[in-house]
């Protein structure tokens, strides 16, 4: 079986033996076509294949088309810019990006190689790793890798005894154990380490402490602290300067007199979240958590407190990621708030029991209510948001563990003066096929916004739902 394949140029001299050489499958590049200049030092190889399957999908108005379109034009650049020969390698560094020292190598001779019998050879992945062998035979000296998205590409170049790797680059975290929580437990000897120079003062009903010590150095801004003993100990790191800090006493909003529209703490997390949706000092939350720990019933009576209560925000808008967890149900009529109302029942659910809180206001009351808080909260579809404005709006985005990092940047950047911007979701629950927990544009804002003045972030641990929920989430 002969299979026409892309040679690989004679790579020049200068090119030192132990930088790597990584053939990019196509999916890489319409998945970040910035990979292009994530390879460091190493140096980069792309099979004619791959650019004729860039060409194939670039039409659409799709992510994944939009991303074929930039990296055809990452290309363009990098190749214009060429004033050597192709074949020797083009250096990547010449597009700007300052961080890729290596060489961009492209089909430049047309060769004839052997695909492994048990191989198809009219698949483009297989031409690829076809590609991929012959490279093993002429550079011998150089360590070949393929790079794909593609599991299966994958296994199947490692049982051909070829080095094949997943694209890491857009992994926030290789392990999501390590994911920031929000919240630290502090150890049991804090205070004989860190106050000994401890100075306090009340402000506006609120304690606050300066410590000095060694644990100072690793808080975040906004990370709450907590000691469990006989008097516990709640608060929140206000400052953060060298092995100095400043926290602040929390507001107990475990307390019926502190309630959020007659709902109060259940646990600490909770209590913790709490503080932070009712802080208009902080524009940006995130949490976290499994199923059942009070997410949305949280955000949604922290919005309505400060929409019709205090009158902080205009108006509550929600939005969310419509992937459907069986097979789609199709099309849908209406209008978009009408198209939406089928993925909002954890709404009209969260709706349901706030709505119940207040037992004096009877049938008529609570109907009015009902409708009034319906007026105040606008459904809206993600599709649309692109070059929006919102200003002195509460924006709930739920279910954001199925956004991708651009995408979250896309309605984050929505907010405008005034408007708070919260992220609800559960990372161990994507339903978006190409996205992994390290990958998540949840995971990604976690990561980024942590240790800002103006942002919080709470992991949730205890369900709260019903007993029945509680032990389905640990068994099954």
């Amino acid at each position: 079986m002969i299979q026409r394949k892309a040679s690989a140029p004679t790579l020049v001299t200068t090119i030192h033996p132990r930088n790597k050489l990584f053939v990019l499958d196509t999916n890489v590049l319409m998945h970040d076509p910035t990979s292009l200049f994530r390879f460091e030092e190493h140096d980069v190889y792309l099979p004619m294949v791959t650019l004729e399957e860039l060409d194939s999908n670039k039409k659409g108005m799709s992510e994944v088309s939009r991303n074929a379109r930039q990296a055809s034009r990452f290309l363009d650049e990098i190749v214009s810019k060429a004033i050597e020969d192709i074949a020797a390698g083009i250096p990547l560094g010449n597009s700007g990006a300052k961080e890729a020292t290596g060489r961009l190598f492209l089909q430049t001779e047309s060769i004839s190689g052997e695909l492994p019998a048990r191989l198809a050879a009219g698949k483009a992945d297989n031409q690829i790793i076809g590609v991929v062998k012959h490279l093993h035979e002429t550079h011998d000296k150089r360590q070949v890798i393929l790079v794909s998205k593609d599991i299966n590409m994958r296994i199947k170049a490692r049982a051909l005894g070829f080095a094949a790797e997943d694209y890491f680059n857009d992994k926030v975290l290789e392990d999501t154990d390590l994911l920031y929580t929000g919240v630290r437990e502090l150890p049991a000897d804090f205070w004989d380490q860190h106050g000994k120079e401890m100075e306090s003062w009340q402000q506006d009903g609120r304690t606050f402490y300066r410590v000095r010590g060694p644990l100072c150095g690793s808080f975040m801004v906004n990370e709450f602290v907590f000691l469990e003993s006989e008097k516990p100990f709640y608060a929140q790191v206000r400052e953060q300067t060298g092995k100095t800090a400043i926290l602040q006493t929390i507001r107990e909003y475990t307390h019926q007199k502190n309630n959020i529209w007659g709902i109060v703490a259940r646990n600490r997390e909770q209590n913790f979240a709490l503080n932070l949706l009712m802080n208009p000092d902080v524009d940006f939350v995130t949490l976290l958590g499994q199923a059942g720990t009070g997410k949305t019933l949280l955000t949604l009576a922290a919005g309505l407190m400060q929409t019709l209560e205090d009158k902080v925000y205009s108006e509550i808008i929600m939005t969310r990621v419509t992937v459907p967890v069986g097979e789609d149900i199709g099309f849908l009529p209406g209008t978009e708030e009408e198209k939406m109302t089928p993925w909002m029942g954890a709404l009209d659910d969260n709706l349901d029991v706030l709505n119940k809180t207040d037992d004096e206001a009877g049938e008529w009351g609570r109907a009015a209510t009902r409708d009034l808080i319906r007026s105040r909260i606008k459904v809206k579809s993600l599709n649309f948001m692109r070059g929006r404005t919102f200003i002195n709006k509460f924006l709930i985005i739920d279910e954001a563990q199925n956004l991708t990092p651009k995408q979250m940047k896309t309605l984050i950047t929505r907010a405008g003066p005034g408007t708070k911007v919260v992220c609800l979701g559960n990372i161990s629950q994507i339903d978006t096929p190409y996205l992994t927990e390290g990958s998540s544009g949840l995971t990604y804002v976690v990561d980024r916004f942590k240790g800002w003045g103006h942002s919080g972030h709470v992991t949730l641990m205890r369900g709260e739902r019903s007993r029945l929920a509680d032990h389905a989430a640990e068994v099954l």
